[in-house]
């Protein structure tokens, strides 16, 4: 991962869903993260190694979110699998219950 990351040739985005569920779930104290939302967001895009640019979530995606299948509980999941679709990019994730969205999302 961190070889794709380096690659000069490789474009890496966050989706700013992924930024509003960590903002939610430290708010409900359900998560251990050591930087707010805010941190996490700017240190991600100021990381020495990599240029990291913003994917908002536009109308497209967030409407297939709610037309994609239930494999996933976590909404905030669904509407990163459904930007993967609408934009079309890749989706590196730990995270194995998305790869049942396999295709036409990519998850790597």
């Amino acid at each position: 991962m961190r070889d794709i990351i380096e690659d000069p040739h490789n474009e890496m985005i966050f989706s700013v869903a992924s930024i509003w569920e960590i903002a939610i779930k430290t708010r409900l104290g359900r998560t251990s993260f050591a930087m707010r939302p805010d941190e996490i967001a700017t240190t991600a895009i100021a990381t020495g190694f990599a240029e990291f640019g913003e994917l908002p979530l536009r109308r497209e995606a967030a409407a297939m979110g709610a037309e994609l299948p239930l494999h996933h509980g976590d909404p905030f999941d669904r509407a990163i699998v459904a930007q993967a679709i609408a934009e079309p990019i890749h989706l590196y994730t730990v995270d194995r219950k998305l790869r049942a969205y396999l295709p036409p999302v990519k998850v790597v």
